[in-house]
């Protein structure tokens, strides 16, 4: 009774916007469609390796959604970024280990997969389609397993250490920058060392996370929840705590409307929550994981050294 006495005293916290998206897939089409654009217009001498791209980007992505769809994730969409690549997003208000590291996995391992039955079948009749296609295939799923952040790699690292820390994400994302920013100067990549100094910006969001919810630890405060289990009481108490730390928002809620800068407060307060995570991942599926993650390094390296590759003229991937 003392804790529902003490929440009456607390104003009713805002209602979050939970529509969804009504049309993803015109998202999706209209992101992939700037996507082609943009390479078209700087790469217009590379329209087979364009073709190529997509489908593997595609096939990529769809692993990561049909997994989504499969663990009834909400509001997921696909989105393709010019020059970048793409990535699939999805909510739910309590994530599964075990659920996650499919989610993740989804994506690079079977185009992994595709790329090695196209090596495969260029042995068995050697064409410049197969081997250039297995190439691409390899070489996108290869980086993206790398274990930096954000990329899946780098998801899968943190899913198998179980590693949610908001310090360790700090520092993991540092690093990923520097060897992203590192590894684009020693390939003379200029597009990886841009998205190198992207990431560090990132940092800087991850570093203002942290030292917010170290107040909210301090306070004792649980922000491990779903926005709608938030009891009244710790909404104000963390409204507060934002607010003394965010002189934009200070100044939005003084000229603005008191709905509309609660809307946007809330938001603000729900971007500093954490969605709960079970460590349910069994230690079998985990060793499969990683056994599959070496090999897919392994295998393709021992396979393309067994073809010339000098065959053809590769120059395309290193422009």
């Amino acid at each position: 009774m003392i804790e529902n006495d003490n929440e009456v005293l607390y104003p009713q916290k805002p209602q979050l916007n939970q529509s969804e998206d009504k049309k993803p897939w015109f998202t999706t089409l209209f992101s992939l469609i700037l996507f082609v654009i943009t390479f078209v217009y700087f790469f217009s001498d590379q329209i087979l390796f364009l073709i190529i791209l997509v489908s593997a980007l595609v096939i990529h992505e769809l692993g990561h959604f049909i997994f989504m769809k499969l663990f009834k994730y909400k509001k997921i969409s696909m989105v393709f970024v010019p020059l970048m690549g793409a990535f699939v997003d999805g909510r739910k208000k309590k994530y599964s280990q075990y659920e996650s590291l499919l989610v993740v996995a989804a994506g690079p391992f079977p185009g992994m997969i595709i790329g090695l039955i196209l090596l495969l079948a260029y042995g068995f009749h050697p064409n410049q389609l197969f081997f250039l296609s297995a190439l691409i295939f390899i070489a996108l799923n290869a980086i993206n397993l790398l274990p930096l952040d954000p990329l899946d790699g780098g998801q899968l690292f943190r899913l198998l250490l179980s590693k949610q820390s908001d310090l360790f994400m700090v520092v993991f994302s540092f690093i990923s920058s520097l060897i992203m920013i590192l590894i684009g100067f020693l390939m003379q990549n200029w597009y990886m060392v841009g998205f190198g100094f992207f990431l560090a910006i990132r940092v800087r969001s991850f570093q203002k996370r942290y030292s917010i919810r170290k107040i909210f630890k301090q306070n004792n405060i649980n922000y491990v929840l779903d926005y709608s289990n938030l009891s009244n009481k710790d909404y104000s108490r963390m409204k507060e705590i934002i607010l003394r730390d965010n002189k934009l928002l200070r100044k939005i809620r003084a000229i603005d409307s008191l709905e509309d800068s609660d809307i946007i407060i809330s938001s603000e307060v729900n971007h500093y929550l954490e969605a709960p995570m079970s460590n349910d991942a069994s230690s079998l599926l985990k060793l499969g994981i990683v056994l599959f993650w070496i090999l897919s390094f392994l295998i393709p390296v021992y396979f393309i050294q067994k073809v010339n590759p000098f065959l053809f003229d590769y120059d395309i991937f290193f422009r």
